[in-house]
């Protein structure tokens, strides 16, 4: 599915700075579609996992507004902001963050559970089944793959049917038959299930396979690339360093 038009997320003039004075974030302003997927890339120290991380409600920036399905984050105190993020979005890290002690089945339905809703297990079953985990679902993590684990992660994201979900580098640690698994199950949330994904990532392979591109350097946006291609994204990535 492509963009329907409807904005999920938009960041209008964030700024966000750190202890050493270093400004992660300035004057930020972009907007995430309904059923799209973006991938944001940049040199190292651009901005890139800030904007994500403001635009999921999980830092608070020091100016401009962050409105996440229509709802003015950027003010919300603990624990709205918290309601807010497990009811509108979910989360795919690089580094999985499972709870080790729980089964498959009970990591995926946690965050249902931490935020009060009764789980659709009949969906979550589905999910189990496109992540291809159908009868794993009482294995423990340590006893799964890394790109098993990455699929659980995903699957506790989708189950929840979030608006948008937010993947930091979440390819980063695979193989590359792995991560190609992981980005053709995120590619069938967008177009399947209109899920819009928002995902940080320093590969143009991987940036390729989303809708879009947004580059960030020195925390502000420099470029967006519609339609990318590998060799597109690897060629507008070298002109950001070259700046």
């Amino acid at each position: 599915m492509r963009d329907s038009g409807t904005t999920v997320v938009e960041l209008t003039g964030v700024t966000k700075s750190y202890t050493a004075g270093i400004r992660a974030l300035d004057g930020v302003s972009v907007t995430f579609g309904s059923g799209s997927f973006t991938a944001v890339m940049g040199p190292s120290g651009s901005g890139k996992s800030t904007l994500l991380h403001c635009a999921a409600g999980l830092d608070r920036p020091d100016s401009g507004r962050v409105l996440l399905a229509g709802q003015d984050i950027g003010g919300l105190r603990e624990p709205r902001l918290t309601r807010a993020r497990r009811r509108r979005a979910g989360f795919v890290f690089q580094s999985y963050n499972l709870m080790d002690s729980l089964s498959v089945w009970d990591n995926v339905l946690l965050p249902q559970r931490l935020a009060g809703v009764r789980p659709d297990r009949a969906w979550a079953r589905d999910v189990l089944r496109r992540v291809q985990l159908d009868g794993r679902e009482h294995a423990r993590p340590a006893q799964l793959s890394g790109g098993q684990r990455q699929r659980v992660a995903l699957a506790r994201a989708l189950a929840a049917r979030p608006e948008i979900i937010f993947a930091d580098e979440p390819t980063g640690a695979l193989d590359l038959a792995t991560g190609r698994a992981v980005l053709a199950l995120f590619r069938e949330a967008v177009d399947d299930l209109g899920t819009t994904i928002v995902m940080v990532t320093h590969d143009p392979v991987t940036a390729g396979q989303a809708d879009r591109v947004v580059f960030l350097a020195d925390g502000r946006i420099v470029a967006d690339l519609t339609e990318p291609t590998p060799e597109r994204a690897a060629a507008q990535m070298m002109a950001v360093v070259a700046r």
